[in-house]
């Protein structure tokens, strides 16, 4: 496990530092190989796919509102944002299950457009933005996804402003040893999953 997450760390190495991504100005890059990151969590403004087997009526894709919900026949006005796929496929066919007469329906909730999964990195990356890349990404994916450290970046001294209810709280990411290839007692820890929202700062 540790050497796997060992080489992944130096592939995006080598992707940040030497091959300094010719596309760092889209703000929507291509998927790539992801990282084994935290299962999804549903954010407003994300496409989600409804199938309830066997009822084509119901079989539909819907773009949860800003407000994190979404409405469904039959069903209602439900939360969405938070919430995995699994949890939202319980509460439809329980919601349902009054309409097939006391069998369970078979409801299938997938993401289809992850839309809402959104974070910033500003100060000195070579392309400061805001980013949809599609999936979970790291603190040092997001700094390759903006085109890499610039000369000058104070890349042990980055943190990610995170709101929390009505408070904003800083985590503080040292990533300076690693991009010298230095990965010696390393773990997923010490390089945090960027949540919907966040905001990196590169000093």
């Amino acid at each position: 496990m540790r050497k796997a997450f060992v080489a992944l760390i130096a592939g995006i190495l080598f992707q940040t530092v030497l091959l300094q991504p010719l596309a760092a100005q889209t703000r929507r890059p291509a998927p790539a190989q992801a990282t084994a990151g935290p299962a999804y969590r549903i954010n407003p403004g994300d496409d989600i796919e409804i199938m309830v087997w066997g009822d084509d009526r119901l079989q539909r894709t819907v773009r949860v509102l800003p407000d994190g919900t979404f409405a469904f026949p039959l069903v209602g006005q439900l939360v969405a944002a938070g919430q995995l796929p699994a949890d939202l496929e319980r509460v439809i066919s329980a919601a349902l299950q009054p309409q097939y007469r006391g069998a369970v329906p078979q409801v299938t909730v997938s993401v289809k457009n992850p839309n809402g999964y959104q974070f910033s990195i500003v100060g000195k990356v070579k392309a400061p933005g805001t980013y949809t890349p599609g999936r979970y990404v790291n603190a040092l994916e997001a700094v390759s996804i903006a085109g890499g450290p610039t000369e000058f970046a104070s890349m042990s001294n980055i943190s990610i402003l995170r709101k929390s209810g009505t408070q904003l709280q800083t985590i503080r990411v040292r990533l300076s040893n690693v991009l010298k290839g230095d990965t010696q007692g390393l773990t997923e820890a010490d390089i945090p999953f960027i949540q919907s929202g966040d905001t990196l700062v590169v000093p």
